[in-house]
């Protein structure tokens, strides 16, 4: 007596596996389109909750940042409150992203003079300014107010900032400036 013969069934197809009867199982790649979109989706994730990119196209903050630089700035988690001396990106009244250092806190008294940076009557060290850029330059004194931070370009002379705008609230602060990385030669971390 003789067995039937039978076809062993046509595999079945799964996750996007395309076959035709007879032929094996063969998975879809991802096409370009679809990798570049996850891509760019990582990337603005990424950037607004980790790290973001800025270019600074003034000298208000030289000698530390220097017009043309590429700044790394983080935001979103692990930020913290900023603290004086910090570099940050904040968002001045008029709307514009502005790159400064914070120099006073909430209910600290400050102010500038003859170039020399004072907080709650004591004068401040500055390593990172230039004093012969910032020789005859007066300020206040003023109160700032809670919930706010006094930013200041290190290039005083040339920098419009709290002097101008007046304190800022905490929430204008978008991140902190960790370093530049752009020009390569010149990569380094901000203090």
């Amino acid at each position: 007596m003789s067995s039937p013969t039978t076809t062993p069934p046509a595999p079945v197809p799964t996750d996007g596996a395309v076959s035709e009867p007879g032929q094996p199982v063969q998975r879809r790649r991802p096409g370009l389109v679809g990798v570049v979109v996850l891509g760019i989706l990582a990337l603005a994730v990424a950037r607004a909750l980790f790290l973001e990119p800025v270019v600074v196209p003034t000298a208000s903050m030289s000698p530390t940042i220097r017009p043309g630089d590429h700044l790394l700035v983080r935001h979103g988690l692990g930020v913290g409150t900023p603290v004086a001396g910090d570099v940050v990106l904040v968002h001045a009244p008029t709307g514009q992203l502005m790159v400064k250092r914070v120099v006073a806190l909430g209910g600290q008294r400050v102010g500038i003079r003859d170039g020399r940076l004072v907080v709650d009557g004591k004068l401040q060290s500055e390593p990172y300014t230039d004093p012969d850029a910032i020789d005859s330059v007066y300020f206040g004194p003023v109160t700032v107010p809670a919930g706010h931070v006094f930013v200041l370009g290190d290039n005083r002379f040339g920098s419009e900032d709290s002097r101008k705008y007046g304190s800022l609230p905490v929430s204008a602060v978008e991140g902190k400036v960790l370093g530049a990385w752009w020009p390569l030669d010149a990569a380094r971390f901000i203090q």
